[in-house]
């Protein structure tokens, strides 16, 4: 339509990881290997509701090697996946669509963070451009991906990484906040 502005139809878009934003950190090398185990953190759900209400296209891009080493199976993957996003769904949340890494670091594959190719296989399914987008993680891994990918990344407090160690982080992240609802409220402020 002439006069309109193409700047209006940007996509809004957010990747999360998983461990340590939505569910708790399970500790350096551990898995999450079970329904039982996974545990949402606290106002996690409530954020990926305010972001999915506000617009957001919301992915996960996690690795998850702990299947590629036979620590647990896919099919026990699939079944964690198909209950934490049952649940944000009951919560009045949505995420479009979620990417794990299974394989094992040794791999060297192009998937695995601090590697872009899980970001950048979304952009090119839901055609979108890396750099209107966001990266929430838990790790300097997670900021590392985002600038691999061209993102924009949040460092949230919840899981591994913790301010007082900042000294010794490899990268700096564009953002820091205390939890994944902190950092929604931010993003929902900016105008698109």
């Amino acid at each position: 339509m002439k006069g309109e502005c193409p700047l209006l139809n940007i996509m809004r878009i957010v990747f999360l990881d998983r461990d340590g934003v939505i569910n708790r950190y399970p500790g350096d090398r551990l898995y999450v290997t079970s329904l039982g185990k996974f545990r949402f953190l606290p106002r996690v759900k409530r954020a990926i509701t305010l972001m999915s209400k506000n617009g957001y296209k919301i992915f996960i891009a996690s690795n998850q090697a702990g299947v590629g080493k036979g620590t647990y199976a896919q099919k026990t993957l699939d079944a964690i996946t198909a209950r934490m996003l049952n649940d944000i769904r009951i919560a009045g949340g949505r995420i479009d669509k979620v990417y794990y890494c299974t394989h094992r670091k040794e791999a060297n594959c192009l998937c695995r963070k601090p590697k872009p190719g899980l970001l950048k296989k979304a952009a090119r399914e839901f055609k979108f451009n890396l750099k209107s987008a966001y990266f929430i993680g838990d790790t300097i891994r997670d900021v590392l991906t985002a600038r691999a990918a061209g993102c924009k990344s949040i460092l949230v407090l919840t899981g591994k990484e913790k301010l007082a160690n900042q000294s010794n982080w490899g990268a700096k992240p564009d953002f820091v906040f205390k939890d994944l609802l902190a950092a929604a409220k931010f993003l929902n402020s900016i105008k698109s």
